[in-house]
């Protein structure tokens, strides 16, 4: 996993002032090994929250069967459940850059690591639907704000980068999300047939995530790159002291490399970033307007579109199949096969995506093999499942493609965590009714034709708003200052 950070394509993209700097840096006793370690254990920490983004979700899809008949569930209710992470995600996601400007983004990772792992242990005991429900939604905050400022993180610290860290962000995420589907009904049965044990099992991986992000938790700008936060804001120059301070006591660093930062003497003063314009005082950068983008609201809307046959295909797919007559445990190898998918594509498409001027094209040939995906699941669910999964499996790598633009519509890692924060709560909020509103169609038609005809329904607008999102162009050019 290291060897990616040294063999990025884009290395000649690096600013002269990164080298001055990092050169000035190896000057000095100890900087290079500093930073490399900083720079290690946040690589871990991303790969390990990636891993814990997704197994809240598709472990209970794929024991979504047995938690209704241990709960009483309706297929209504089911379709609620279903719809707890998109709107988890779009409340509270919407707050993680002001959580990062007052904590920093490490200490709002970390305990978002920790609250995925508290609600994991104890929603399968929490007794009553009421209960899971509360559960499930602290696990699902933790998972929000680690969604929206992963991709900020990735651009502070990986400027030039970011195509390849996406992928192995996106590669984690998708492992986890697999793996998740496929080994819970297994480990349920051969701990006896309990899914409450099946379900609990993942707050184990969970609390592994929080230990690389400690170090981060003391150093608010440890986790947030040279001279800004992840949050988009630009440090105070006393935060820059105090934070460089805290780096070398071993909170970890990163290189500053600003554009006018030189060396000053032998002696290695540095000069501290500028305060922003905006506001001198608190050391803010200016915010765009957002929604004067129409780029923004375009990758807003695919987004969300994306994120809703996500949750359908995670809450919902295992059961198509299930009522196919597909074993359980196969319809869960089915799903995981599906979520599996996005383990190589994952860090392909975003590569890819970074070398296009036009992502659109991209776009399009997810959909498609969406399109086939769903024609397959309704014509002939059982007979050629493994081809369905594995092509809606295509279709759901939509999610990396999507966060890769996030990193390339916009300039600057104020922007991306600006647009990430619009994109994601705006998206999941579109992306709510949808796993919702399959529940109610499923019961009172008996059946997944209305289900599937909506699914395919849906991803033609997400292939139009996907093309407008994936042109050639940064919000803020088009928001303004």
């Amino acid at each position: 996993m290291m060897g990616l950070m040294a063999s990025e394509e884009t290395r000649t993209m690096t600013p002269p002032t990164v080298r001055s700097s990092a050169a000035h840096d190896a000057r000095k006793p100890g900087g290079p090994s500093t930073r490399a370690w900083t720079t290690r254990l946040l690589v871990l920490g991303i790969v390990l929250s990636a891993l814990n983004l997704r197994p809240a979700i598709t472990s209970l899809g794929a024991l979504l069967e047995e938690v209704r008949d241990g709960l009483g569930m309706s297929g209504s209710v089911a379709g609620l459940l279903t719809s707890v992470p998109p709107l988890c995600f779009a409340v509270f996601g919407v707050m993680a850059p002001r959580l990062a400007r007052r904590f920093g983004a490490g200490a709002v990772v970390c305990a978002g690591m920790a609250a995925i792992a508290t609600g994991l242990a104890i929603r399968p005991y929490a007794g009553g639907t009421a209960g899971f429900l509360a559960a499930s939604a602290l696990a699902l905050m933790g998972i929000a704000v680690s969604n929206v400022l992963m991709p900020a993180i990735v651009k502070q610290w990986f400027p030039d980068r970011v195509g390849s860290m996406t992928g192995v962000y996106s590669m984690g995420l998708a492992l986890g999300t697999s793996l998740a589907a496929a080994v819970t009904v297994p480990v349920s049965d051969a701990l006896g047939g309990s899914w409450q044990s099946g379900l609990a099992l993942w707050s184990g991986l969970a609390v592994a995530a929080i230990l690389p992000w400690l170090p981060f938790v003391r150093g608010r700008a440890a986790a947030s790159g040279p001279g800004q936060r992840a949050d988009g804001a630009t440090r105070h120059p006393d935060a820059a002291t105090e934070a460089s301070a805290s780096v070398r006591t071993g909170a970890g660093r990163e290189d500053r490399s600003e554009a006018g930062k030189e060396d000053r003497s032998e002696a290695g003063h540095e000069e501290t970033p500028a305060p922003a314009p905006a506001d001198p005082a608190r050391g803010e950068a200016p915010r765009m307007r957002i929604t004067r983008s129409r780029t923004a609201w375009a990758l807003a809307v695919f987004f969300g579109l994306q994120a809703t046959a996500a949750y359908i295909t995670m809450g919902w797919m295992a059961q198509i199949f299930r009522d196919a007559g597909v074993p359980a445990g196969t319809a869960g190898l089915l799903l995981a096969l599906t979520m599996a998918m996005g383990v190589p594509l994952a860090f392909v498409i975003p590569r890819l995506a970074t070398r296009l001027p036009h992502q659109g094209p991209i776009v399009l040939a997810l959909g498609i093999c969406g399109l086939i995906g769903y024609a397959g699941l309704y014509l002939a669910p059982a007979d050629g499942a493994w081809a369905w999964a594995l092509l809606l499996g295509v279709a759901n790598c939509a999610f990396p493609l999507a966060l890769t633009m996030v990193g390339m519509r916009a300039r600057t890692g104020p922007g991306v965590a600006q647009l990430s924060a619009f994109a994601q709560s705006t998206g999941y909020l579109i992306s709510i009714p949808g796993p919702l509103l399959v529940g109610v169609l499923y019961q009172h038609s008996g059946g997944w034709g209305l289900p599937i005809t909506l699914m395919s329904a849906l991803m033609v607008p997400q292939m139009v708003v996907g093309w407008l999102a994936g042109r050639d162009r940064t919000v803020e050019d088009e928001a303004g200052r």
